[in-house]
């Protein structure tokens, strides 16, 4: 089916979120926990899969919906359809400090590839699947398994980006070596491999990782700076019951936390 035609708008700078605008009887489809507000006559219906194909059967909403687990997803996702009359307003927030990126299939062939946690909503019709390693090294070592998401259509879809959002435009043959974790997406004709870092001191102790995602144009790249994991990484290596309560270097250790109000009695 036809992706519906969806306006928006992107608020804020750090932490977005992003304003659908629907016309009466058009729909926005949501991952869970994106929801931040609506309109009263915006009526919220969870579904099987991503309601992009309506003529598929029982069997065929269940396969939809369960190559959805292979991603580490939900089996349902939510649509957002405005039932009143005139234009209604229906928002989703990013998770995470970063940036909301819009991007239109249409400009992109139809097809757009993205890690796994990258997508935040798309307009009504536009298909959320599942896209297939092919090359055993990328499966293994590529930070994101065998298996990345694909978005299908031609409507508007929104992706979010950790950090600071890098766009790159690769022209044919062009390579860029990136950490496999800071990938967002990429257009469908990148060529996506992992390469050995070489060396053994960078192999030892260069703490960059043992690969790199190489990604080989033409195409269009995006990048974040400041993947989900590496915060998380660094938040759960500063937690007391990691070691990471070092007193902030002050000599005075936990005395200092005291004087500076971290710690409460």
């Amino acid at each position: 089916m036809n992706a519906h035609e969806i306006d928006y708008r992107i608020f804020g700078e750090e932490m977005q979120y992003v304003e659908i605008e629907l016309d009466p009887q058009e729909g926005v489809v949501a991952e869970s926990g994106s929801f931040m507000m609506m309109n009263d006559d915006v009526k919220m219906n969870t579904i099987f899969g991503d309601g992009s194909n309506q003529e598929t059967g029982l069997l065929g909403k269940i396969f939809s919906a369960g190559k959805r687990i292979l991603t580490g997803e939900s089996l349902f996702m939510t649509v957002f359809t405005n039932e009143g009359q005139g234009k209604k307003q229906v928002s989703f927030a990013s998770p995470y400090p970063g940036k909301i990126v819009p991007i239109d299939l249409s400009e992109f062939g139809g097809k757009f590839i993205c890690q796994k946690d990258a997508f935040l909503c798309a307009a009504k019709g536009v298909s959320i699947g599942i896209e297939f390693s092919k090359r055993l090294g990328r499966g293994l070592f590529g930070g994101e398994g065998f298996i990345m998401e694909k978005l299908e259509g031609d409507g508007m879809a929104f992706i979010h980006a950790g950090g600071t959002m890098a766009k790159k435009v690769l022209q044919p043959g062009e390579i860029l070596k990136v950490d496999t974790g800071c990938i967002v997406g990429f257009t469908k004709n990148i060529d996506y491999d992992i390469e050995f870092v070489g060396g053994i001191k960078n192999t030892v102790f260069g703490g960059e990782g043992l690969f790199f995602a190489k990604l080989q144009g033409p195409g269009t790249v995006y990048i974040q700076s400041l993947p989900f994991s590496r915060l998380a990484g660094r938040v759960l290596a500063m937690a007391p019951q990691n070691g990471g309560d070092k007193g902030e270097g002050s000599i005075l250790g936990g005395i200092g936390n005291i004087l500076d109000g971290d710690n409460r009695f």
